[in-house]
C-alpha cells in the first residue's frame, strides 16, 4: 500500500471538494442571508488548506494513475470519509453540537435522511438548500463527478468509479469511464431540472423546488418541512413517488433509453421488471391494509402505499403520511422495503435487486444440484453469466449486510434499551433509508434524544451503506496492506 498516492489522492478530491462550498455562499445572498456566508467560506478555505496538505508528498502523476485495486478501495474509503467530515464544518456554525453535526452531514452525504433536527424554525433557508446540496452530490457520488470533470487521471479513475458504483455484471456504456461518468451525471442533471419545473407547475417556490427536487432525485430525504410531504397536494405527492422511483432506476438502462433511444431494453431487462414488480405488489398490499384497516379513502390509499413504497424501496426516505402509525402488517411490509433496495448504479441503498436475483437464483441452482450433483449450472443476469469472483462477492456482501445489521442491532438495544428503535434505526441507516418505524426515529420523529455512542454507530452504519460494504471489508484483510494487488 502507497499511502503517497493514497494522500495525494485525498489532495486532488479536497481541492475539487472545496469548489463545491461556493455554491451555498450564492444562495444566501440571493435570500440575503448574509450571515450565512461564512460557514461555507471557512468549510472551502479549510478542505482547500487539506488538499495542498495532502498533496506536500512526491507521488508523481505516473504513481497515481498506476493505483492497485487496494489503492483505489483505500482512497474511495478515506474521500467519503473525508467528505462527510469536511461537510460537517458548516453546520458546526449554525449551532449544532460537534456528535449532532457529524450525524447530519454524514447522513447527507450518504443520501441516508435521518435528521438530528427538532425545531426547523430556527434555520435559515441557505441551510436547508447545503442539506440539499449534500445529498444531491453524495447521490451520483461525488467519485464520479470527479472523473467527469477531471479526466486526468484515466486508470484510477476507471478502478475507483468501479470501486464505487458496483455492478455484479461490470457492464460499460461508453468505452472510457469519464464518458460514462459524464453520461450518469448529466442524465442526473436532467432529471433533476425536469423535477425542479414541475414542483414550480405545482405552484410551489423556488425555495421548496429546490430543497424537495434536490431531495427526490438523489434518493436521499432529507426535508426543509419537519412534516417532509405531509399536506402537499396529491398530485405533488404522486410526481415526487414517481420520481423517487427512477431514482431507484439503474442509470445504465435509463441511458440506454434516454440517450440512445432503445426503448426495448426496458421490457429486456429482469432488474427492471423486477423492481416494477415488487413496487407494484407492495403498492397494492399496502394500499389494500390502509382501505380495509384504516378505513382510508382508496386514492389517499393508493397515492401513500405507492409513495411509501417508492421512497423506502429506493431508501428516498421521505414521507406522505406517518406510517410509524400504521397497522402491524403495514410496517412490517415497510421494514422488508428497506432490505431490498433499488436496482445496481441507481442514487437507492441497501442490498439492491440484482443481488437479491443472484441469492434466489443461487438458492435455486444449489436445490437442483441436490437433485444433478454433477449438473453444471451457471447463473445468468440479463442474459449474462455472472463470473464466479463477482458471485462471491455479491455473497460476501449479503452475508456482511445482515451481520452488521445484527450486530448494530444488539449493541444499540443495550445502549438505548428500545428494541424497536436499535432495529428499526439499525437498518434504516445502513440501507441509507433515514426514518425508523417508532414514534423516536420514525417520520415525525428524529434522532437527536439517542445516545452519542448510537449517534456513532449508526453514522457508522451510513458510512459503509454508501460504500456498499466492499471497499471497507477489503480494508479489513491485513494483506492487503502489505503487498501490491491487482
Amino acid at each position: 500500500m502507497r499511502f503517497k498516492v493514497i494522500f495525494n489522492t485525498f489532495g486532488i478530491i479536497l481541492k475539487f471538494v472545496s469548489l463545491l462550498f461556493i455554491l451555498p455562499p450564492c444562495f444566501a445572498i440571493f435570500y440575503k442571508e448574509y450571515s450565512s456566508i461564512l460557514p461555507f467560506l471557512t468549510a472551502g478555505i479549510i478542505t482547500l488548506g487539506l488538499g495542498f496538505l495532502f498533496g506536500l508528498n512526491d507521488a508523481s502523476e505516473k504513481d497515481i494513475d498506476n493505483i492497485t485495486r487496494t489503492e483505489a478501495f483505500a482512497a474511495l474509503t478515506g474521500v467519503w470519509i473525508m467528505f462527510g467530515l469536511v461537510c460537517t464544518i458548516p453546520l458546526l456554525f449554525f449551532g449544532l453540537t460537534p456528535i449532532n453535526a457529524l450525524f447530519e452531514a454524514f447522513s447527507g452525504v450518504s443520501t441516508t435522511g435521518a435528521t438530528i433536527l427538532e425545531d426547523f424554525s430556527i434555520y435559515p433557508k441557505t441551510f436547508f438548500i447545503y442539506r440539499a446540496l449534500m445529498q444531491w452530490f453524495g447521490g451520483m457520488g461525488i467519485i464520479v463527478l470527479f472523473i467527469a470533470v477531471m479526466p486526468k487521471f484515466a486508470v484510477a479513475g476507471r478502478k475507483m468509479f468501479y470501486a464505487e458504483t458496483p455492478n455484479p455484471l461490470d457492464e460499460k456504456i461508453t468505452p472510457r469511464v469519464r464518458y460514462t461518468a459524464g453520461w450518469l451525471w448529466s442524465i442526473y442533471i436532467l432529471l433533476t431540472i425536469i423535477h425542479l419545473i414541475l414542483m414550480k407547475i405545482q405552484g410551489l417556490d423556488l425555495y421548496d423546488s429546490i430543497c424537495i427536487s434536490l431531495s427526490t432525485v438523489s434518493a436521499g430525504g432529507f426535508s426543509n418541512s419537519p412534516t417532509s410531504l405531509i399536506g402537499y397536494s396529491s398530485s405533488l405527492v404522486w410526481i415526487c413517488g414517481i420520481f423517487a422511483f427512477i431514482a431507484g432506476l439503474n442509470f445504465l438502462l435509463c441511458y440506454r433509453v434516454l440517450i440512445q433511444g432503445k426503448i426495448s431494453e426496458i421490457f429486456k431487462s429482469e432488474e427492471f421488471r423486477t423492481y416494477f414488480f415488487l413496487v407494484l405488489f407492495f403498492t397494492l398490499s399496502i394500499s389494500l391494509i390502509l382501505f380495509s384497516a384504516e378505513n382510508i379513502p382508496v386514492k389517499d390509499a393508493l397515492r401513500n402505499a405507492f409513495f411509501e413504497t417508492a421512497a423506502t424501496i429506493t431508501s428516498t426516505g421521505a414521507y406522505s403520511d406517518d406510517y410509524s402509525q400504521w397497522p402491524l402488517r403495514g410496517k412490517v411490509l415497510i421494514f422488508i422495503l428497506m432490505f431490498i433496495g433499488g436496482s445496481a448504479i441507481s442514487a437507492s441503498g441497501s442490498i439492491k435487486i440484482t443481488r437479491w436475483i443472484f441469492i434466489f437464483k443461487f438458492i435455486k441452482r444449489e436445490l437442483n444440484k441436490i437433485v444433478h450433483p454433477n449438473a453444471i449450472i451457471p447463473i445468468k443476469l440479463e442474459g449474462r453469466i455472472v463470473q464466479n469472483e463477482n458471485g462471491y462477492q455479491i455473497l460476501i456482501f449479503v452475508l456482511f449486510f445482515i451481520a452488521i445489521f445484527a450486530l448494530s442491532t444488539i449493541i444499540v438495544t443495550f445502549i438505548e434499551q428500545n428494541s424497536v428503535v436499535a432495529i428499526t434505526g439499525s437498518i434504516a441507516t445502513l440501507s441509507n433509508t433515514g426514518p425508523g418505524l417508532d414514534n423516536i426515529i420514525g417520520p415525525l420523529g428524529n434522532y437527536n434524544s439517542l445516545s452519542n455512542f448510537t449517534k456513532l454507530i449508526f453514522i457508522f452504519n451510513m458510512l459503509i451503506g454508501r460504500l456498499e460494504i466492499i471497499p471497507f471489508l477489503a480494508l479489513l484483510n491485513k494483506e492487503l496492506w502489505q503487498k501490491r494487488g491487482n
